[in-house]
């Protein structure tokens, strides 16, 4: 007998997504998102205070490699209606980090605590939004293959200065062959409201990566002797750009604990 076909329409992703959301929001999944609701748009978070926020869409705006804004939020609300039915920014990415000043404060999975009516939320698109397109041109993806997240790290590569926000832009990586590395990078040129074609392929001290055997979060590198790193823009660049500015507050993600949009990756790639 054959196995029943799997249903990838539109409809079922997106409902897939919305079984994925709710699952996080009731703490049945706490862990890293990489691989889930394959073909959805998954996001980065950042949410400060009012007074902070036009300097930092202003960011984003200047640096929309590292910081692609999908979406921000008015003032105390929570929801995200233009990425996804019944989104809920305070429960609805399975980790959270909390800085205070500037300074990594806590760690939790629900932020309804500590919501206020002055609080802004910011969605950032991630690369695990394009890994589908990569997973279907035949190109593996190694964290996938051993169930960890991407190896990230602080590159030397400056970012744009929007009022207190600036810093270095943070990276990810995922190893190739030469040859599959420049199939990466021409497959994800389409995505750039998901961080684009890769910043750079090859020697990680060209763009100052000093220690590339230890990252500034995942695991250690699992690279082979025939492959190459392959980094693009990453979207936890914010959270090194907010030790800089120290606001009173700031709330991002976990790194690749993401928020499952409603968006189809290939309703906000180009052509």
């Amino acid at each position: 007998m054959e196995a029943p076909a799997v249903d990838t329409s539109d409809d079922a992703r997106r409902a897939a997504a919305r079984d994925v959301r709710q699952a996080i929001r009731a703490g049945r999944h706490d862990t890293v998102t990489t691989g889930l609701a394959p073909g959805i748009v998954q996001g980065n978070l950042v949410i400060l205070p009012a007074d902070w926020a036009d300097d930092f869409e202003r960011f984003c705006e200047l640096n929309p490699k590292p910081c692609p804004l999908l979406a921000r939020t008015a003032p105390g609300d929570p929801a995200v209606p233009d990425l996804g039915q019944d989104i809920d920014l305070r429960t609805d990415h399975p980790r959270y980090l909390v800085f205070e000043d500037g300074v990594l404060a806590a760690e939790e999975t629900d932020i309804s605590a500590r919501w206020r009516d002055d609080l802004v939320g910011f969605v950032l698109g991630c690369s695990y939004s394009f890994e589908e397109a990569l997973l279907a041109a035949g190109l593996p993806l190694r964290h996938q293959e051993l169930g960890v997240k991407t190896s990230i790290y602080v590159s030397g590569i400056a970012t744009e200065k929007a009022g207190p926000f600036e810093g270095p832009m943070v990276v990810s990586m995922r190893p190739y062959t030469p040859e599959n590395a420049e199939r990466a990078a021409e497959i994800t040129s389409r995505f750039e409201k998901t961080h684009g074609a890769p910043v750079h392929i090859g020697d990680p001290a060209a763009i100052g990566i000093d220690d590339f055997a230890t990252p500034y979060s995942g695991p250690p590198p699992v690279i082979r002797e025939d492959e190459v790193p392959v980094f693009w823009a990453c979207g936890v660049t914010p959270q090194v750009v907010v030790e800089h500015a120290r606001p009173p507050l700031c709330i991002t993600h976990k790194p690749g604990h993401m928020l499952i949009t409603d968006l189809l990756s290939e309703e906000i790639a180009t052509s």
